[in-house]
């Protein structure tokens, strides 16, 4: 009877008969050294990148709110008075008033087209034509907006504009788009919702492919189809998705500036002014930096407010599977 004896790992026999242990050799200090210190190496022109130009301009702006400065004299300190000037300015009220209107009408006509785009596509289309109209109408957000704009600028001048030629061809009277308050403030909002619903559609695109098609099988049975399907399937499942699209979609409406500044230059009058708008004109037209910082800083402070309610919120509005 053969008994078997183990041998220790890392050891082995040479045919002569030798035993030779295999030694797993250790990294050096130095190499232990260069293990840690890697990942950092690599990190670096991002870190400083972002600490540059993202994180030393917050902090410069953030202490530039609390001095008057106008770049040829030094700055002076007035603390709390720039903040106390752009709470009394008309125009500054004005163009936060238009923000906040242009973020409710914006954001509903972009978020409810891209829902609605993205259930057509998602389920009467085959596959190969996803493909297309996702690329389409994602299109318009690589282009840039002043160039979009200017080109819409000319689509809806009331003079020799193609929107209003069309019209004419139906018995339309010549509408002037970009000279009346009503009409220049559509106008800013078709084109800024035609060039940024396709991010938002896309968000929705991918919320949709992750429903179970279980799902929607077991809700058939119990009898829901067409719009009830879509009401008490597809919108509380997709509410995660619409956190996550409602959320980026007001933050950049909040900072909207080169549709309103190409198409209109904030007017007629102030009806089309933003709030980035004001802190554009403050800074480089009038060079009152402390308060453009100023007026930053409390834009800022409403779009932290404002995400931080729609968190709050989406803990009674958003169902996870």
């Amino acid at each position: 009877m053969s008994t078997a004896t183990s041998t220790p790992t890392g050891t082995g026999k040479r045919p002569g008969g030798r035993q030779v242990t295999h030694r797993h050799s250790q990294p050096s200090k130095h190499g232990r050294v260069q293990q840690r210190w890697l990942p950092w190496a690599f990190l670096a022109p991002t870190i400083v990148g972002m600490g540059i130009f993202t994180l030393l301009p917050i902090v410069a702006s953030l202490a530039l709110a609390f001095f008057r400065w106008d770049i040829i004299s030094a700055p002076t300190f007035v603390g709390f008075d720039n903040f106390a000037e752009v709470v009394q300015d008309p125009t500054v009220r004005v163009s936060f008033l238009n923000t906040i209107v242009f973020v409710i009408v914006a954001v509903a006509l972009q978020l409810g087209l891209a829902l609605g785009l993205a259930i057509m596509v998602q389920e009467k289309l085959p596959a190969w034509l996803r493909v297309f109209f996702r690329s389409a109408f994602f299109f318009p957000l690589i282009l840039s907006a002043a160039s979009v704009s200017i080109f819409m600028r000319y689509l809806f001048n009331e003079q020799f504009g193609v929107v209003n030629w069309l019209l004419s061809l139906v018995g339309v009277p010549a509408v002037p788009w970009l000279t009346t308050p009503g009409g220049s403030a559509a106008v800013v909002i078709l084109v800024y919702v035609w060039q940024n619903f396709g991010f938002s559609f896309l968000l929705f695109i991918g919320g949709l492919a992750s429903i179970p098609v279980e799902t929607y099988e077991a809700a058939s049975i119990d009898g829901a189809t067409g719009w009830r399907k879509h009401f008490y399937v597809t919108l509380p499942l997709l509410s995660p998705t619409t956190l996550v699209a409602s959320v980026m979609a007001i933050i950049n409406a909040l900072q909207v500036f080169d549709q309103p500044y190409v198409l209109t230059r904030g007017g007629p009058g102030d009806s089309t002014r933003t709030a980035v708008m004001v802190i554009f004109e403050s800074a480089f037209q009038r060079l009152e930096f402390g308060q453009a910082s100023a007026i930053g800083v409390i834009l800022t402070l409403i779009i932290m407010a404002i995400t931080a309610a729609q968190f709050r919120l989406s803990k009674r509005f958003v169902f996870y599977q």
